[in-house]
């Protein structure tokens, strides 16, 4: 889609890991100290080794929670020695790669937005639709279908007693991942009759005995009975196409695939996986786990590589998938000592603010706020490794991409949800503009909010977003150049020059020569430093450290 993808990079530690791929010669030459090498920032990752065979992953939603609750899997920050964010370049920004693909929000028309991941794939209603296999037990059962047109989708339904919820939010919550970046499936809103559902001759079925059998017409209409219908009489369903390649399972936050030769990041490195927790807080998705992820092997190209997927999204906003949720999700976990050990004390008595809060009784909503929200201390249902590991330059980096939404880009993305209530539209749109602003305004505290770098009329030029979008007023930088030597990265001082205007030194210097400009505010520890090469006749900015 033009005006939607940019370009990117993949950061030089990364490849050096691949050290079975790599020449020796740039093997030997990546151990001397350097800091940049010629191509950097590099924009787009290199093209991903060929894989032949991988195994199928299963993971049970008891294990997952169990492991990430008791065992902590995973590498843990360091106060002393903070594990800085991988796959990411020079600049800071993630590569396009298998996990993630740049797309430029800013430049996106509407239309792009609301299209998302794909909007032509729609089940074909031309004919009635093959159940292939079913869901019948819990309280949102589905079915596995196929389509006229031979196309496979996933449908669930809505809790009884909350039509839109779900639907809505998976779908809602398809589009805004994939606008973040993300490889995500084609989400539907569908609305049928019974009629357009028939079975196909191979579908098998299990009773309440746990009989198999074939299934019957009287099986899909017991589905049927609780799910909500509209005023027409019609289901309303959510279909997710399926999604395509060799399905592998989900992938970890934590570690790395043995079977995957591309994937050679730990999970909990990831800047991508990291800055979720940003994306995951604004969006209340408080089940972002494994088991809402998925590895599919595809063939592009000729290619055959592992691309990695986030997926359902039913419990995203206000909604818990099963029901409205719970007013505890985002603000503790299922299992969390504090929170227990207070109402344990109080006799019960202890009630955050958050508890007691009022929430709107609107069709589809469910409960959502962001009077009480807190991005800093936000929480998922159970620990995610990756997500306990972010620093803050990777919740910068995504914080960024969240302040880049327009209310008018949010607000077309809710509106995919479909929702019969136009209140509904305008309460979840005000609620995402007024979390985004405390996004904003808790991550570009944590670190100097200097962005968009670049030389400009014979000075160094850059935005400061904490300015731009009104968190703060205009305030004053100090910058300190230096020489820089990228073959032992080490700088010396230039004398003299300070401020923002490019130094006679820097003005005359050759092809290849580098530069460090400090940057710092007064009354503040937090620092950068911005790294600049001239590079045919040209003065660049190549690189950017940030420290807090």
């Amino acid at each position: 889609m033009s005006g939607w993808h940019s370009t990117m990079r993949f950061d030089r530690l990364t490849l050096m890991k691949a050290a079975l791929v790599i020449p020796i010669a740039l093997l030997c030459g990546s151990l001397n100290g350097r800091k940049f090498y010629d191509d950097d920032p590099l924009w787009r990752e290199p093209s991903p080794l060929r894989v032949e065979k991988i195994e199928h992953h299963e993971l049970s939603n008891s294990f997952d929670f169990f492991q990430n609750t008791i065992a902590e899997p995973g590498e843990k920050q360091s106060i002393r020695e903070p594990i800085r964010a991988e796959a990411a370049n020079t600049l800071g920004e993630v590569p396009d790669s298998a996990w993630y693909r740049n797309r430029d929000v800013r430049a996106a028309p509407l239309a792009d937005l609301e299209r998302g991941p794909g909007n032509d794939h729609a089940p074909s209603m031309q004919a009635p639709w093959q159940i292939i296999a079913a869901k019948t037990e819990g309280v949102t059962p589905g079915f596995r279908i196929k389509d006229a047109s031979g196309r496979g989708y996933l449908v669930k339904f809505d809790p009884p007693d909350d039509p839109e919820l779900a639907t809505a939010a998976d779908v809602v919550g398809c589009k805004f991942f994939y606008a973040l970046s993300y490889n995500t499936p084609e989400n539907y809103i569908v609305s049928f009759t019974r009629e357009q559902l028939a079975i196909s001759p191979k579908t098998a079925f299990r009773d309440a005995q746990g009989r198999k059998r074939p299934m019957k017409p009287e099986d899909v209409d017991r589905v049927l009975t609780h799910v909500p219908r509209d005023p027409q009489g019609r289901f309303r369903a959510m279909a997710s196409l399926y999604i395509s390649g060799d399905i592998t399972g989900p992938f970890l936050y934590y570690g790395t695939r043995p079977d995957d030769p591309n994937d050679i990041v730990p999970h909990e490195r990831r800047r991508d996986l990291r800055g979720l927790y940003v994306f995951a807080a604004w969006l209340n998705h408080t089940d972002a786990k494994s088991l809402n992820s998925l590895d599919t092997m595809v063939t592009e190209n000729g290619l055959k590589y592992v691309k990695h997927y986030l997926i359902d999204f039913g419990a995203i906003l206000g909604s818990g998938s099963i029901s409205a949720k719970d007013v505890r999700a985002g603000n503790e976990y299922f299992v969390d000592r504090g929170p227990a050990l207070a109402r344990l004390f109080t006799l019960g008595i202890y009630a955050p603010d958050w508890e007691r809060y009022h929430y709107p009784r609107v069709r589809g909503v469910g409960n959502f706020q962001a009077k009480f929200f807190n991005p800093n201390v936000w929480k998922t249902n159970y620990p995610n490794p990756a997500f306990d590991n972010r620093l803050p330059d990777d919740t910068y980096w995504a914080a960024k991409k969240v302040m880049e939404f327009s209310p008018e880009q949010i607000r077309t993305l809710v509106s995919t949800g479909e929702y019969s209530d136009p209140t509904a539209v305008d309460y979840i749109t005000r609620t995402l503009v007024e979390r985004q602003q405390k996004i904003g305004k808790v991550f570009f505290e944590k670190i100097l909010p200097l962005d968009h770098f670049q030389v400009e009329g014979g000075n160094l030029k850059f935005e400061d977003l904490a300015v731009t979008y009104r968190f703060q007023a205009p305030r004053a930088y100090q910058a300190h150049w230096a020489k820089f030597d990228n073959h032992v990265n080490r700088s010396a001082p230039v004398e003299g020059a300070t401020g923002f205007s490019i130094p006679s030194l820097v003005r005359a210097a050759a092809d290849n020569d580098y530069f460090a400009v400090d940057i710092t505010r007064d009354g503040t520890t937090k620092s950068m430093t911005v790294y600049l090469r001239r590079k045919k006749g040209r003065l660049e900015v190549v690189g950017i450290d940030r420290r807090w």
